[in-house]
């Protein structure tokens, strides 16, 4: 297995708003909203030569310590989440077809950090 690249997602009650902020006065590009229709629900954008997303949650804190999570991409997610598995850290959730295309696990780093595994799928 493969790290192919990483990115970190930030979420937000408040997307319109974090968007007005990163999209329009800091002139980053949105590259992906999930569904393609309606309001998203996630957005991952490009700002300069960074990648960023976006998640909405209408029920976070915002006085939460941990807003923002580690996206890993790979080109095998079970045989990532197995070897973290192996190493000892905690499995979120195991590895799952998600309907946006990709195959998706979360596990915590050893700091308590949620990483987030996903291989894209096809």
């Amino acid at each position: 297995m493969t790290v192919e690249s990483s990115f970190p997602i930030i979420t937000t009650p408040h997307l319109e708003r974090a968007l007005g902020f990163y999209r329009d006065l800091l002139g980053g590009r949105v590259v992906y909203a999930f569904p393609p229709e309606g309001p998203p629900a996630f957005v991952s954008m490009d700002l300069g030569t960074s990648h960023l997303g976006f998640g909405h949650d209408p029920s976070v804190d915002l006085a939460a310590t941990q807003r923002i999570a580690l996206w890993i991409y790979t080109d095998d997610c079970d045989a990532l989440v197995h070897a973290v598995r192996a190493a000892g850290a905690t499995i979120l959730e195991e590895p799952t077809d998600e309907p946006w295309g990709e195959r998706v696990a979360h596990v915590t780093d050893p700091d308590g950090n949620r990483v987030t595994i996903g291989q894209r799928l096809g």
